[in-house]
């Protein structure tokens, strides 16, 4: 096969050079393992690395492939260690300088937290805020004091609880990050490093928000197996007392799971009902507001020639010149009455004045547009009723159901021209938006070859540095270099798209059109400007700290007493319910004071039970009363009461039938029981599941109870106050110099005129026909942008002007982590994976064949998990359920490899936080105490929702003789970065 002449460069990343071509060589199975037949030696280095099996280079043992994968198991299994550690009160003491050790000074070579001490001496430390903050005063008697204090105290861990806690949640993801980190950091020293790398990814060229225009389609568009479209509105008349009143009716197209379509009728007032009802059916959930009412109408263009693209608004249209609009006030309100239109300048013609000439237009065949009745409110209402049938348990809600299902309709000949009016309305409305994406994404395209160019400079060493020293030095975009203008343009055509698409495109945007103005006529602006500039932002906040944090003749302090009120009334509140759990529920001591001597024991005594738990794989709860631990020992009756009540709350939540006997005990034991001894064992059986289900529900209480009150020690506890006295003196007195220094206030007055000039253009687009031309559209946005970004600039200039070199080491900070993930520590210090192999080989620490086939298969291992990852990522893109990726394709260009960080790697990361489930809750809410049971099985559900996302995932091979290697590996890392 002849050679490929026009290959491209070879890569260099973190000093090790990756070849971009495809270099055949012969197959080889197992990926080199001992055990397979000899491959003939080579007489180079260069082996291919895009196949999935290749063999070592001469003078090493293993392949590429074989030193990333062994170096990530062993990075990640430290990274583990060093994240769990963090709760134990003495890490600090064991983490090196600045912390205070008992032992003196810990050396970085001898630092058992090396990952953790790298970050935060590199990366923590040098902070440009924190770079001043002194060793023994704010690292060692505060932070650290605090720190330990915390740690000491056994805020009770997911275990306890049963569930994922939020710092469970945190310590996973900072895991992840740390690891992703060092992964892609710390290069190996023999320069052949190499991952896994898919088949060439499928590339979306930039286009349209497909998602978005597909959301606002009238039909076909099945949510949660609910297809349904606000198709037209008509009125209704309702006598009231002595004459009518009229009412708009919107008609609403249903289609559910392939049944056939249906119309029904809602007033406004039933969507308030529906609204109510989800709230009553599902508490605690976070609902999405309902539009406001909305009486503008909407005028459907028409013309001769249906080829010709006709407009769409919710006033006039261009068909004959429509009628001069008066000025717009910008607002008025309470704006108005502070400072007039004194922020106001003539601001230039926007380019809705300049309209671009139109093709000739026969206007004797003109017709007058249709008026809509109360089109945006119908728009905002499908809005408002699809995103609610996103969500599945409101999908699946008995409230939506009926909402959807009660009293179809049949809607006449009148009512059906209507909402076929309505559906050739939203396909114009969507081929505009279609249109808009289009011109904005083609003029986006012409910028590409300098933003190429942009892109190389800022990656290059230094080139964040360079950006700000120039933004520094020059006073208007005007005075940049063309690429950083270039870059400027581009920005300027995504704000543009960013505002056309929150305010214009989409069926909600009228209702944030709205609530945006609302807010812009609210806030005094003036008032604002003359408060920041007359006032000293520190000053006062150094009083008011002082009025907070003030400690007269060693009292508490106003804050202090704040939130120990608050934590206070949590306390009182949790032990009400504590007490009439146990005298109105459970009615028994011995086992209260069972679980609460569990609650107050020490963690050592915790992790015991918890082990034993897992061990005989039965609930904390049964381990806890029968364990030896904690007195009064139960006799032999409540003994056999506890395990009896633990089999039938089991199955109570795994069986239906089971599960409903705690709601409709009496009529199903006269119902459903054939004799009296069968209603007696179901009786027996219930109250065995809830006494179970109260016991479990006592030890989350007691615990959460602990909780609050070593939260009320912790703040009472002098350190605090000080630390948070000296954090905020870190960070916000520098800031705070540096707005004073640059005269911000004079950017609220901009920001001000920008807020009137976005509300006259979107009002413009709205009235004219400013949409039957996407390039007028376009340009009408770009105009506005442009009016501003002077004023932008201004302020961007002006701060980093004065910032007394903040910005300088801000950009110097970022850049060292940049430099770290391109480059490796600053000492060049590299891992030899080889030797690390060749010495537990000679040292007879680790069995060659084991240890191969063991790399091996975390390879294999990773690859079906990319695998598997792709296929689903791509069915969840085929059912419409996967975030759209933004209009312009990411920010310039920017790919992971230019900071450094691995695409494969990032991928790695999404696919350990695909299993994070967001949804659980810590908190126990009314419900769950009025039906423990019912709470279970929503907990369980969730469970096994969980599972069935990553279902089909490919498991973690066993690892046991690679981790044989983790303290010659751990050594070798510590020399690496204790430089």
């Amino acid at each position: 096969m002849p050679a490929n002449l026009d290959a491209p460069p070879a890569i260099q990343l973190n000093g090790a050079t990756e070849p971009t071509t495809m270099n055949p060589q012969p197959s080889v199975q197992n990926f080199g393992e001992p055990a397979r037949p000899a491959v003939p030696t080579r007489n180079d280095t260069t082996f291919s690395k895009f196949s999935t099996m290749s063999v070592p280079p001469e003078g090493s043992i293993l392949t590429g492939k074989q030193e990333h994968y062994l170096k990530r198991e062993l990075i990640s299994q430290q990274t583990k260690y060093e994240i769990a550690e963090l709760s134990s009160p003495t890490a600090l003491r064991r983490f090196g300088a600045p912390f205070r050790s008992d032992a003196g000074e810990v050396a970085p070579e001898d630092s058992e937290l090396p990952l953790l001490r790298y970050i935060f001496v590199n990366h923590v430390r040098n902070f440009p805020f924190l770079d001043k903050a002194k060793e023994k005063e704010f690292w060692q008697d505060k932070l650290q004091v605090f720190l330990e204090s915390f740690a000491s105290k056994d805020i009770s861990s997911s275990e306890d609880r049963l569930e994922e806690t939020k710092r469970r949640k945190l310590a996973l993801k900072a895991e992840k990050l740390v690891e992703l980190m060092m992964v892609s950091g710390i290069p190996t020293a023999s320069g052949y490093e190499e991952r896994i790398r898919f088949a060439e990814m499928e590339i979306v060229d930039r286009q349209a928000d497909e998602k978005g225009l597909t959301m606002n389609t009238p039909s076909g568009h099945s949510i949660n197996g609910w297809d349904v479209n606000v198709s037209g509105v008509r009125t209704t008349s309702v006598k009231r007392h002595l004459r009518y009143h009229t009412h708009a009716e919107y008609l609403i197209r249903v289609k559910h799971d392939g049944d056939k379509d249906i119309y029904i009728g809602r007033r406004y007032a039933d969507f308030v009902q529906l609204h109510k009802r989800i709230r009553l059916e599902l508490p605690g959930k976070v609902l999405a507001p309902l539009p406001r009412k909305n009486a503008k109408d909407g005028l459907l263009q028409s013309s001769v020639d249906d080829d010709d693209v006709s407009s769409i608004s919710s006033g006039s249209t261009q068909g004959p010149p429509p009628p001069p609009e008066p000025e717009s006030s910008g607002g008025g309100g309470l704006r108005s009455y502070i400072f007039g239109s004194g922020h106001k300048k003539n601001a230039s013609q926007t380019s809705l004045g300049r309209r671009s000439p139109r093709a000739s237009v026969d206007y004797s065949a003109y017709k007058a547009p249709r008026k809509l009745y109360r089109e945006e409110q119908r728009v905002s209402l499908r809005a408002f009723l699809r995103s609610f049938l996103h969500n599945e348990r409101i999908a699946q809600s008995s409230a939506m159901a009926e909402f959807l299902t009660r009293n179809p309709i049949e809607v006449n000949e009148e009512e059906m021209e209507d909402i076929q009016r309505r559906e050739e309305m939203d396909k114009k409305r969507i081929e505009e938006q279609r249109q808009f994406y289009e011109v904005a994404r083609k003029r986006a395209a012409e910028l590409d070859i300098h933003m190429e160019k942009f892109r190389r400079e800022i990656v290059e060493a230094n080139g964040l540095s360079h950006l700000f020293q120039e933004i520094r030095v020059k006073n208007t975009i005007a005075d940049l270099k063309p690429e950083y203008q270039k870059f400027a343009e581009w920005l300027r055509i995504e704000v543009a798209a960013t505002i056309y698409h929150l305010f214009l495109a989409e069926d909600n945007s009228p209702e944030l059109f709205a609530q945006a103005k609302r807010i812009h006529s609210l806030v005094p602006y003036g008032v604002l400007k003359n408060v920041i500039r007359i006032a000293n932002p520190a000053a006062v906040m150094s009083g008011v700290l002082d009025l907070f944090l003030a400690q007269p003749f060693g009292a508490r302090s106003l804050l202090q007493r704040i939130f120990g009120m608050a934590i206070n009334d949590g306390v009182n509140s949790v032990q009400k319910t504590i007490d009439t759990l146990g005298s109105t529920r459970i009615k028994d001591d011995v086992l209260c004071d069972k679980i609460k001597a569990y609650v107050q024991a020490d963690e050592g005594v915790k992790e015991a039970i918890r082990q034993e738990a897992a061990c005989d794989n039965v609930d904390m709860v049964v381990t806890i009363l029968r364990s030896e631990f904690f007195q009064p020992e139960l006799s032999s009756q409540q003994v056999e009461k506890v395990f009896n009540a633990y089999v039938a709350w089991n199955n109570a939540v795994e069986n239906v039938r089971s599960r409903r006997l705690s709601r409709t005990a009496s009529s199903r034991s006269n119902v459903s029981t054939a004799t009296n001894a069968t209603g007696q064992v179901e009786k027996e059986m219930r109250s065995g599941a809830e006494l179970f289900a109260h016991l479990k529900q006592y030890l989350k209480l007691c615990l959460r109870q602990r909780d609050k009150l070593m939260m009320l020690q912790i703040i009472e506890e002098p350190t605090t106050l000080q630390l948070f006295r000296d954090l905020f003196t870190i960070f916000y007195e520098p800031l705070v110099r540096v707005y004073k220094s640059a005269n911000v206030y004079n950017s609220i007055t901009d920001f001000a005129m920008f807020a009137d000039d976005t509300i006259k253009t979107i009002e413009a687009c709205q009235r004219q026909e400013v949409s039957a031309d996407p390039n007028q559209t376009v340009q009408a946005f770009i105009d506005l942008c442009a009016r501003h970004e002077g004023n932008f600039y201004k302020f961007v200039h002006e701060v980093h002007k004065h910032d007394n070199g903040l910005f300088d080491q801000l950009m110097g900070w970022l850049e060292g982590i940049l430099d770290f993930l391109r480059h490796g520590p600053g000492s060049g210090g590299r891992l030899d994976m080889n030797a690390l192999f060749q010495g537990g080989m000679d040292s007879n620490l680790i069995d060659k064949d084991k240890a191969i086939r063991e790399i091996n298969s975390l390879i294999k291992w990773q690859m079906a998990r990319k695998k598997w990852h792709s296929d689903k990522t791509r069915q969840k893109m085929a059912s419409g359920g996967d975030d759209p990726d933004p209009l312009m394709g990411g920010i310039v260009g920017f790919k992971s490899s230019d900071f450094g960080l691995n695409a494969i790697d990032l991928q790695d990361l999404e696919l350990d936080d695909d299993g994070s489930d967001s949804t659980d809750s810590e908190d126990m809410d009314d419900t769950d105490i009025a039906d423990p049971i019912e709470a279970e099985r929503k907990s369980r559900a969730r469970a096994a929702e969980k599972l069935r996302r990553k279902a089909g995932e490919p498991k973690k091979p066993p690892i046991v003789e690679l981790y044989k290697l983790s303290d010659g590996f751990n050594s070798m890392l510590r020399n690496v970065l204790a430089s």
